[in-house]
């Protein structure tokens, strides 16, 4: 590929990444990231952060809420052919380094065909709900949604989805608590 395609291909790619060299700088300063990321996802808030060293692929289909920050290391995977919005990170989630949210998987189902050669099933959407937090390495598989104010410990991989003021650990990742408030008299 000629140099001028790849940088064309590097501005206008639904994705945003350390591989994606003439945008990728655009990271490092608050005001071009801003501009960048509203340009590149379905929704992005103002006061919402994409940080050098995370990985987003499928920009378009996104939506990140108010004070959501992608740190480094992150891979989120939102490309879909048959969903309209893929992944929403709702208003005040957190997510820890090296998080990974995917929405599509490969499809295994033929044991005569090497898996590579068998495509891909379709995409399931993933939402963040509003206040959930996601610990650091934290995998979220296609269909997941993860409660309102749930914490999910680091390194969990959550294939169901869990309900809302809830701790979850583990792989999988399961509920091991509620998160009640405790008001002191």
């Amino acid at each position: 590929m000629g140099l001028f395609k790849q940088i064309k291909f590097w501005n206008n790619a639904d994705r945003i990444g350390p591989d994606m060299l003439s945008t990728y700088w655009k990271l490092f300063f608050k005001k071009s990231m801003l501009k960048l990321c509203k340009r590149k996802f379905q929704y992005f808030a103002d006061t919402a952060e994409v940080r050098p060293g995370s990985y987003i692929v499928g920009c378009s289909k996104i939506s990140m809420g108010d004070r959501v920050v992608i740190r480094p290391g992150c891979m989120i995977h939102g490309a879909s052919s048959n969903l309209n919005l893929s992944i929403e990170i709702q208003s005040g989630a957190m997510l820890g380094s090296g998080c990974h949210i995917y929405v599509s998987n490969h499809t295994f189902s033929n044991p005569d065909i090497p898996i590579i050669d068998q495509g891909h099933d379709d995409s399931l959407p993933v939402i963040i709900k509003k206040g959930a937090w996601l610990g650091a390495n934290v995998v979220v598989l296609p269909g997941v949604t993860i409660g309102e104010n749930s914490v999910i410990a680091a390194g969990a991989v959550v294939t169901k989805s869990i309900p809302d003021r809830v701790v979850a650990a583990g792989v999988p990742a399961k509920v091991i608590k509620k998160i009640e408030n405790l008001r002191q008299l």
